[in-house]
């Protein structure tokens, strides 16, 4: 396996061992979901091989559709699956179209995600992006689900995991929602360190151009030449946790993975899809960037506008 290159300047970030700001990964803006699913979450110990002792939680709705989709639900910091689920909308919304939701659960303490190590930063490297990929293929093989419309998605440390199986994965998911995050990468510790914070990333300092941004993505499955999935990209202006240039680079990075010229999106929508944020698109959707204007960390899920987004 290639292992991954970045240029100096991309690895002169900083990586110490997880410090106690976990609690300030907690999204500001509590999601409050007051009706309860119908079904129950439930945790399966059984999936396959989980090389990172991921904990599996899922939600099958009771009305499942036929070759139901799935989407995977990331937590942030200081989360867990419980909390993901019951303070964001896609149990209830899978109650009314059927689709599957995993809930993955991190095994470190203060429940980041392990974005830092090179095991989880490369295809079948035994990192937590393997783990949660094995529940994407138990999912999939046990209810008959419809491998064309597998979905992730994820707020905070949840965002960052999800841009790295977007891009460790690729050809398992359709589509990635990214709620206030940081380019897949962008974490790396040069000391090997798992699930390491990198203060320089988060305050926004690592920059790259679209092919260096791009060439990491790469280099997590070199030996990838197929399709990618299309990635929607939030971020808050006012966000003080990870800084929001990372919206920039994240979009830097997903441009150069497409071929789109970052500078120059097909559309820019004021006031979308609310007052305050715009709306870039490039690629007819490939890749849609929503710049939060005051809004803080993390950006509030939008549970209808993500259906739209996946198709359902």
């Amino acid at each position: 396996m290639k292992l991954l290159s970045l240029t100096t300047a991309l690895l002169a970030t900083l990586t110490t061992a997880h410090p106690v700001f976990d609690d300030l990964i907690t999204p500001s803006h509590p999601l409050d979901y007051k009706r309860a699913p119908a079904a129950t979450l439930r945790q399966v110990s059984n999936f396959g091989s989980n090389p990172s002792n991921v904990k599996m939680y899922i939600y099958v709705p009771d009305k499942l559709a036929a070759s139901p989709p799935i989407i995977v639900a990331i937590h942030y910091c200081t989360g867990t699956a419980q909390a993901y689920y019951t303070n964001s909308p896609y149990a209830r919304l899978a109650d009314q179209k059927g689709f599957i939701v995993i809930y993955p659960e991190s095994p470190y303490s203060g429940t980041c995600w392990d974005v830092s190590s090179r095991a989880t930063l490369t295809h079948n490297g035994g990192g937590n992006s393997n783990s949660i990929a094995n529940m994407v293929d138990y999912a999939l093989k046990t209810y008959k689900g419809d491998a064309t419309k597998v979905f992730v998605t994820g707020s905070s440390s949840g965002a960052m995991m999800t841009n790295v199986m977007a891009a460790t994965y690729p050809a398992l998911f359709a589509a990635g929602i990214v709620y206030s995050g940081v380019p897949a990468g962008c974490f790396y510790s040069q000391a090997g360190g798992t699930n390491a914070w990198n203060s320089s990333c988060a305050t926004g300092q690592v920059r790259g151009t679209p092919e260096v941004w791009a060439k990491v993505v790469h280099d997590m499955y070199p030996e990838y030449e197929g399709e990618r999935p299309k990635m929607e990209i939030y971020h808050g202006s006012a966000d003080t946790t990870l800084n929001a240039n990372n919206y920039n680079e994240t979009i830097k990075q997903w441009a150069g993975v497409f071929g789109f010229d970052y500078l120059k999106p097909d559309s820019a929508q004021n006031d979308t899809p609310q007052s305050g944020y715009t709306t870039y698109t490039w690629g007819e959707g490939k890749l849609v960037g929503v710049y939060a204007r005051g809004v803080g960390h993390s950006v509030p899920i939008r549970g209808s506008d993500d259906m739209k987004y996946f198709g359902l």
